[in-house]
Formats: C-alpha cells, structure tokens, sequence
C-alpha cells in the first residue's frame, strides 16, 4: 500500500508544491504563537488575508470557482482543525459526494473508452488493462480506432506487454463491427472485461459521434447493459477546459466516468474537486507517469492527502 500511496503523492508533486507555497505562510500565521502577536480573529479563526491566499492557492490550482466558494465558505463557518485539515476536509467530502458506480452486471462487462486525441487516450486502454489482469481478470482489449495505423500499433504494443488479448481488424474497417466481433469473442472465450478503444475525437464532429453511438447499440445487442461504464480520458494539464470536453461528452457519448491522465506533467491537480463538484461525474482512475503500472484506481482520501503532502 505504500507505493500506491507515494505514487499518488509522486503524480501530484507538482500541484501539492504550489498549493504549499501559497498556503505555507499563511497557515504558519495561524500558528498560535503567530496568533498571539495578532488583533482577535473573525469567529472563524482565519484573517481576511488568509482567505484571500487561500482563494488564491485553489484557482491556481485549478479547483474552479465554484468548487473554491464551496471550500471557503466551509472553512469560514467552521473553527475545527487548522486552515489545511480544514480544505482537505471540505474537498473529500466534495469526492465522496459523488455516487460510485455500480458493481458489474454482465460478463464480459464493457468498457468503452473515448475522447479527443493527445490525451493519452491509447496508452490508458493499454494501462487499464494491466491493472485489470493484475486484479485477477481476465481482459480483453478492442482496436476499434481502425483510422489511424499508429494508434492500433501502439496499442498492441500496450496490450503485449499486459499479455491480454488485443482484437483488431484492417484499417477503415467499421470500428462498430470490430467491437461486435471483440465482444463476441470475449464471450465465447470467457473473458470478464472489453476495453474498447475510440477513434480520438471532437464532440462537435457529428459523424464521428454519430459513430460512438452505433458502437454503443451493437454492444448492447451482445450484453445486457453494454458498454456499461463509458470512460473519458482528460488530460488534466489543461485544467479547467477539459470540464467543458467533459460536459459535452456526457450530453453525446454517455460518459460516466473519468480517466485523468497526465498528473505529474502539471500543477493542476485540483481539477478533480472541480469535476466532482461541478458535474458528480466519478474519477475512477488517475495516470501519474509513463510505466505501465502508473495508472491507479482513484482514491479521494490518498488524492486530497497528497494534494497536502500528507505523510501516511
């Protein structure tokens, strides 16, 4: 549990680093001794210049404006712990408020996996399904971005070194008859989980909407309920834009969960309080580097403790 626990610090090094700079001088000023040299405090035991810094401190950290209200009005009406068990407190409760999804109901239970390109949408399938057959599951992965030759190479690349089952097809064959044929298989086969992997796409790109959904209504007729989860890799270092990827591709493709990807490249870490608070979308995992057992399954407590540098 421990390098689960350092790779979540690991991965947030960046943002856990500024929220510090930003936060460092003004909790120290909380101190009591620091306290005692100071004109009373409001009833919430914070300074008006704290809260301004501590504003400060979330924005930049891509915690999103709303999501920052919630938390400071919070503090701001509770004197319990210092300014920083205070914000963490807030912003696990923020996570925990988002409903988990359910337990799998269908074998093989499918996973369709989209969103737009460069956000390390092909190297998450690959990752997830390492994760998956190292929990005792039996994978099997679906090349369904049958446009473009690069991604399937290196998915099959992702998918060796997992050693599950990759199914492809020739490039521009209909990527909804190679999910057809990737779950038929996984049925017949036994397999517990399809990790379909999309096409890169815009949500403002009809067709290739229009194509998200024609997979989604072929699986369906193979398993009960499929796709049942529809995960959305974002790219967190572009922060607050990816909430408006996120709206738009829960309104077209369904999405109900999250992939954040790419962690350890930014300072933005925060912008998973904003997803959860903003759209009760779950994070179910995060990507905090480029090895193949770098992707973790999301855990608020071991996020927002990292967030503080938390030692566990």
């Amino acid at each position: 549990m421990a390098s689960f626990f350092s790779k979540v610090r690991a991965g947030l090094a960046k943002t856990a680093q500024q929220i510090r700079e930003r936060l460092g001088p003004v909790e120290e000023a909380q101190a009591p001794e620091a306290a005692a040299a100071r004109p009373a405090a409001p009833a919430s035991g914070v300074s008006v210049e704290t809260f301004d810094a501590l504003e400060d401190a979330l924005l930049t950290a891509d915690v999103g404006l709303s999501a920052t209200e919630r938390i400071i009005d919070a503090v701001r009406s509770s004197r319990h712990g210092t300014l920083g068990e205070r914000v963490e407190r807030v912003m696990l409760g923020i996570l925990s408020d988002v409903p988990a999804p359910p337990p799998p109901s269908a074998r093989p239970h499918v996973i369709l996996v989209v969103g737009v390109n460069g956000t390390g949408k092909t190297t998450t399938v690959g990752k997830l399904a390492n994760l998956m057959r190292a929990s005792g599951q039996q994978v099997m992965v679906c090349a369904a971005d049958t446009f473009r030759a690069a991604a399937v190479e290196q998915l099959a690349i992702w998918t060796d070194r997992a050693g599950v089952d990759l199914v492809r097809a020739q490039m521009g064959s209909d990527p909804a008859a190679v999910a057809f044929d990737a779950v038929s298989a996984a049925k017949a086969r036994g397999r517990d989980v399809v990790i379909v992997d999309t096409a890169g796409r815009l949500h403002t790109r009809a067709n290739l909407m229009a194509e998200l959904d024609k997979i989604r209504r072929i699986v369906a007729r193979e398993v009960p309920g499929a796709p049942h989860e529809v995960l959305l890799v974002l790219d967190a270092t572009v922060g607050q834009n990816g909430l408006v990827q996120a709206r738009e591709f829960m309104a077209a493709s369904g999405a109900n969960g999250i992939v954040l990807t790419k962690l350890d490249g930014t300072a933005k870490g925060g912008v998973a309080i904003a997803i959860a608070y903003e759209l009760k979308l779950p994070i179910r995992y995060i990507g905090v580097g480029e090895a193949i057992d770098d992707l973790l399954p999301f855990d608020p407590a071991a996020y927002v403790s990292a967030l503080f540098s938390r030692t566990w």
